[in-house]
């Protein structure tokens, strides 16, 4: 029976919603797993009963409660565990989407959430639980359907005819191990046939401090946009020191002209507040989405598991380049204490809009 609700909240909240919004899913379950800095998991598997509602009727209140309350509209995939979820409300934000329980279809396609011209945000789909129902649902996903597969292993999978979720199921493990290594192949083979045994873990979300940079026009030169993100890196790294904190990961969240938005997430090497570092992580989820010709509202930095610096560990290294940045640094940030914060700014810094 689906019990599991993956819901994605558009537009993208602030911190302070945010938490509001966990708080709203708490109200239903205390099995909510945090999701910054736009959605979570919820399983609502001890909730049916209480409420006499299925996941799909528990999933039409978190929108009605979310909206009067926050003015914040929601796509919900409610599945059998968190794997189908995602998908169900991936397919959701697509244009022409079906949505159960008189739920509206609209929005982008994959990672986007929010809605284009003309068509409202807020959906519900479910992914019911027989098997068949399942095989359905998945039989003509596309590798790069499946939450976990990147780009590389969807073109690897492509390349060798493994072009559907239909057709990775009904391949022999034997030949996606001899394809994509053992244990990537295991994953991938059970994510096809709708098999997820992860369990939705309740968490509190990360500690975490971000910013935004709003263009005054819709930004299509992607040089303009990497100065934006020195910017806002460059920001957040003098807050993180300021305050003797470090980041352990970073997302990117684009929001484009036509109000959909795109979020990408990775973990860094080692937790820092080293500007540099953070910057060409910034730099590289930018590069990686490939925006050749998309018009860009603004970018978003979110720097997350933040944790006091004397309690990170950092590699030491030989490079006297990294030593000499490193001390430019900290001069620089005690010309910013005694002048002010703009006293030094990187050379490629942008007005703020």
């Amino acid at each position: 029976m689906p019990h599991v609700l993956y819901v994605r909240f558009h537009p993208a909240p602030g911190e302070d919603v945010y938490q509001g919004l966990l708080t709203l899913l708490g109200e239903l379950t205390p099995v909510v797993e945090a999701l910054p800095p736009d959605a979570a998991f919820a399983d609502v598997r001890g909730a049916l009963r209480y409420f006499g509602r299925d996941a799909a009727g528990l999933a039409e209140i978190v929108r009605v409660r979310a909206l009067a309350r926050y003015g914040v509209d929601c796509t919900v995939g409610v599945a059998a565990n968190p794997l189908l979820a995602r998908m169900a409300a991936q397919e959701a934000q697509e244009p022409g989407a079906p949505a159960s329980r008189g739920g509206r279809s609209g929005g982008g396609s994959g990672a986007r959430s929010g809605g284009g011209s003309g068509r409202a945000a807020g959906s519900v789909r479910t992914v019911p639980g027989d098997p068949d129902a399942v095989a359905a649902f998945l039989a003509r996903k596309p590798p790069i359907a499946l939450p976990g597969v990147g780009p590389a292993t969807a073109r690897t999978l492509s390349a060798y005819g493994l072009d559907s979720a239909a057709r990775i199921a009904a391949a022999p493990l034997s030949t996606l191990q001899r394809i994509l290594g053992a244990a990537t192949a295991r994953r991938v083979h059970a994510w096809a046939r709708g098999i997820d045994p992860a369990p939705v873990t309740p968490n509190a979300p990360a500690r975490a401090m971000g910013a935004e940079h709003r263009f005054r026009h819709d930004e299509l030169d992607p040089v303009r946009r990497r100065r934006a993100l020195l910017t806002l890196a460059d920001g957040l790294g003098v807050r993180l020191r300021t305050s003797g904190q470090v980041a352990a990961a970073i997302s990117l969240t684009v929001r484009y002209a036509d109000r959909s938005t795109t979020t990408r997430s990775r973990t860094l090497a080692e937790p820092t507040a080293h500007t540099p570092a953070l910057t060409a992580a910034a730099y590289a989820l930018h590069d990686a989405l490939g925006l050749q010709r998309a018009r860009v509202r603004s970018v978003a930095l979110r720097f997350e598991g933040l944790m006091d610096a004397e309690l990170a560990s950092h590699q030491l290294t030989f490079d006297p380049a990294d030593e000499k940045s490193r001390r430019l640094e900290a001069a620089a940030d005690r010309a910013r204490a005694r002048f002010g914060i703009s006293a030094v700014r990187p050379a490629g810094f942008l007005d703020v809009a």
